[in-house]
């Protein structure tokens, strides 16, 4: 692999690019838009939760425009199978009646994929997109197939309706970088939103940056320093999600049930490097951790049964831990 060449401020200007033409389509949502970006060049999957209607099918379509990459979109059902997703091995006639088997890929097979209402479908359906977000790979048979790179797994749920849903299991959850609430706008942004939407203007979405650029920014991001006091604050942050850690805050040994596993801290330094690499850095501070900290490790705290019974949210159990630790520079 070529050396890569560390230029900080013209990956922060092609982020940019991506921020604004996105701002071009989707109104509002800044803090759900930057934190996509963020997972997206960090080479992530991203869960988005939300009511329908908040844009989100539109928001990922117009990511995968603005980079210019492949886009499908699968909806998930209770009948859906995993072949549905991930292709077949098809019946194939050719010439003089010789009969094989040739594979039929599936719509995985594209560098963005929408897995909307991903928690409709049964494990067994939701558990064809391990292997493909862990490996980018697809087994079918005998054979293993390579996904296209960059390759993402873009997932939404709806947090109302739980009737006939199947959650998320833990390990599912945890190969998502960034789990990612997208709330509801506010009175401004709803007339902008009907301004734009029932109009004769459609905006159309131009391609503001390629796919070479995009595995570029994340090969650079590897580069980001992380010094050791940086590492450490992260580290600390992590085990104070354990409720059997001596140092952890009185609400996580009184809420808490699981804390967060190793892909917890992975998520928060790899998140955190594409946020600095955002403001022209390439170091990683304590600011960056910081700022990461909920999104990346919200749907990896598990409560135990006092803490869904008090109606507290690991949010608010992140934002206690950061607040003991202190040090957001």
């Amino acid at each position: 692999m070529p050396e890569i060449k560390i230029q900080p401020e013209v990956w922060k200007e092609t982020i940019s690019r991506v921020r604004e033409q996105i701002g071009e389509i989707i109104v509002g949502q800044h803090e759900v838009v930057e934190q996509m970006l963020w997972c997206i060049f960090a080479g992530g999957h991203a869960l988005l939760e939300g009511i329908p209607g908040l844009g989100k099918t539109m928001l990922v379509r117009t990511i995968a425009d603005s980079l210019d990459l492949s886009f499908s979109r699968i909806q998930f059902t209770p009948d859906l199978m995993p072949s549905d997703i991930t292709g077949t091995q098809v019946l194939s006639f050719g010439n003089q009646g010789v009969t094989g088997m040739t594979f039929q890929s599936g719509p995985i097979f594209s560098s963005i994929v929408l897995a909307d209402e991903i928690n409709r479908a049964t494990p067994k359906t939701q558990s064809a997109l391990l292997e493909a977000m862990q490996e980018h790979t697809v087994t079918i048979g005998n054979d293993t197939h390579q996904l296209p790179q960059p390759f993402f797994v873009l997932a939404t749920q709806n947090p109302l309706e739980n009737e006939g849903t199947y959650p998320l299991p833990e390990a599912q959850l945890d190969r998502f970088q960034l789990k990612i609430l997208v709330p509801y706008p506010n009175a401004e942004e709803l007339k902008e939103i009907v301004r734009r939407t029932t109009s004769s203007h459609q905006a159309v979405v131009s391609k503001q940056a390629s796919a070479s650029e995009l595995m570029e920014i994340q090969r650079g991001a590897r580069e980001v320093l992380v010094a050791e006091e940086v590492l450490d604050y992260a580290v600390r942050l992590m085990m104070m999600t354990h409720p059997e850690e001596d140092s952890a805050p009185e609400g996580v040994r009184k809420n808490v049930r699981f804390g967060s596993g190793p892909r917890g801290i992975q998520s928060m330094i790899s998140t955190g490097k594409i946020r600095a690499i955002c403001h022209g850095r390439m170091h990683l501070s304590t600011g960056d951790i910081h700022a990461v900290a909920i999104p990346a490790l919200r749907h990896r705290i598990f409560l135990n049964f006092e803490g869904q019974a008090r109606g507290i949210t690991t949010d608010q159990i992140i934002q206690e831990i950061l607040d003991t630790l202190g040090g957001r520079t």
